[in-house]
């Protein structure tokens, strides 16, 4: 100790309820009334411990119970992020930000002279004003980081301002960066302006990365790091080629640095179709939609005729790396359908999306607009390879396929419903070996799943 008397802060605990809203997660906030701090501003349900005997997960439930009217049992709260903050007048603290997503009761304001509103929004869709502190709980934990420090400068604004933004995360060991690195931050900057908020949006199982990157004079972007060149190059190929022609259903390519792999893309709407649900109806017309996209994209440049088109040269590649998760006989299979490719006549090729899937697809509800993101396996290719990833989502529903088929405009060839197949076994397989390699189960089970359905389809 540097002092004379030990430093103390008082402890708070934070709110993050969470629950799925039409436009995607939604927070519950109250706003602020009274003779209390920050009154008017918009604020995460919160509190302090009431003693030396009161742990913070019992305090949050107490608080939340008092504040909110809503019971949480213990066992459903999650530590989300910790944030040692400091206010404009120089009082520090430490805050507990726990994340809930079960709950009994309906929340209500139950403190009226302290709150006058209570509501659910949007974490894209955040009310103004807010207090600075809560609003740097809420990017730390979107950014998926467990501790932060914002420390306000005297003079700084209760109420949040991306101008004025003191957020600085603190990484976890062996955890992505919170921000990218300078240089990439720079070529950012340098396109679009001083960016206020970067929020690490990468996909768990991809070398690559990916931040959505807020302007601080309003705006929003996409920088993407790629894992190697050959996918940066595709991807700029597409963007600056064919990807134009699908107009506002793709990003437009802002910038693009060979050197750091790197470009930045403006942001489209809507939602990810990876694991969304939807009634019968509208999933129909969605993949309408998606065959009609599909349709654009094939049409986008003119086609060519091409030879050996089939991309078998890496199939034993992929079996070794998958033959400990095949079925008895599936290696028999898939060497017998590889062999059909050899009596397959040649086709001519189009640009291809290559990773076509649910995943990469983004629907805005209200608009009724698809989107399509991520074109980094981008290459001229058969196009019924861009259905390959797809049939999984319309597998056990005819309808789903047909409204595909619809929106498409017309149906496989007998030579295209050949080379779906094979392309299909040589994906599957291909699955289950980059799987197998990354420790992605998910992976393994869909490469599985659909050589176990090929098969089945081709028995007579």
């Amino acid at each position: 100790m540097t002092g004379s008397q030990r430093h103390t802060e008082p402890l708070d605990v934070h709110l993050i309820a969470v629950r799925d809203g039409t436009a995607g997660h939604e927070v519950l906030l109250s706003r602020r009334a009274g003779d209390v701090y920050a009154a008017g501003c918009w604020h995460l349900p919160s509190g302090h411990l009431d003693g030396p005997w009161e742990d913070m997960v019992t305090a949050l439930v107490r608080e939340t119970r008092e504040e909110t009217g809503v019971v949480v049992d213990p066992t459903d709260v999650r530590a989300a992020v910790t944030v040692h903050h400091r206010s404009p007048g120089g009082r520090a603290r430490v805050g507990m930000f726990f994340e809930v997503r079960r709950w009994h009761g309906t929340p209500q304001v139950t403190e009226h002279k302290v709150c006058d509103a209570m509501g659910w929004f949007s974490f894209d869709e955040l009310p103004e004003p807010m207090v600075a502190y809560c609003r740097a709980g809420l990017d730390a934990y979107r950014a998926d980081a467990r501790m932060g420090v914002h420390f306000q400068e005297p003079g700084d604004p209760i109420a949040y301002d991306p101008a004025v933004d003191r957020l600085v995360l603190v990484p976890d060991h062996g955890s992505h960066d919170a921000v990218p690195e300078d240089a990439v931050r720079d070529f950012a900057e340098q396109a679009v302006g001083r960016i206020a908020d970067w929020t690490d949006v990468s996909w768990a199982r991809e070398e690559s990365r990916v931040w959505r990157a807020r302007a601080a004079e309003g705006g929003e972007w996409y920088v993407k790091i790629h894992q190697n060149q050959r996918f940066y190059q595709r991807e700029v190929t597409a963007l600056r080629g064919w990807v134009p022609a699908l107009g506002a259903a793709a990003p437009r390519l802002v910038a693009a640095d060979a050197g750091l792999r790197a470009v930045v893309l403006t942001a489209v709407g809507g939602r990810s179709l990876h694991g969304a649900t939807y009634p019968p109806e509208q999933q129909r017309r969605i993949f309408h939609r998606i065959g009609q996209l599909a349709a654009a994209i094939h049409t986008s440049a003119p086609s060519r005729p091409a030879s050996g088109t089939l991309p078998l040269g890496n199939l034993e590649r992929h079996l070794d790396g998958a033959r400990l998760h095949l079925a008895p006989r599936d290696e028999v299979f898939v060497r017998a359908m590889a062999e059909k490719a050899a009596d397959l006549p040649d086709s001519d090729v189009v640009p291809t999306h290559g990773d076509f899937q649910l995943r990469n697809l983004r629907w805005d509800e209200d608009a009724g607009a698809l989107y399509v993101i991520d074109f980094e396996r981008s290459e001229e290719g058969l196009a019924v390879r861009d259905f390959v990833r797809l049939s999984d989502a319309w597998h056990g529903r005819p309808d789903l396929l047909q409204a595909v088929m619809d929106g498409y405009g017309r149906s496989f060839t007998p030579a295209e419903e050949a080379q779906f197949t094979i392309l299909s076994v040589l994906d599957a397989v291909s699955g289950i070996s980059y799987g197998a390699a990354h420790g992605d189960p998910e992976l393994v089970e869909r490469g599985r799943r659909a050589l176990a359905r090929l098969r089945a389809a081709q028995r007579p």
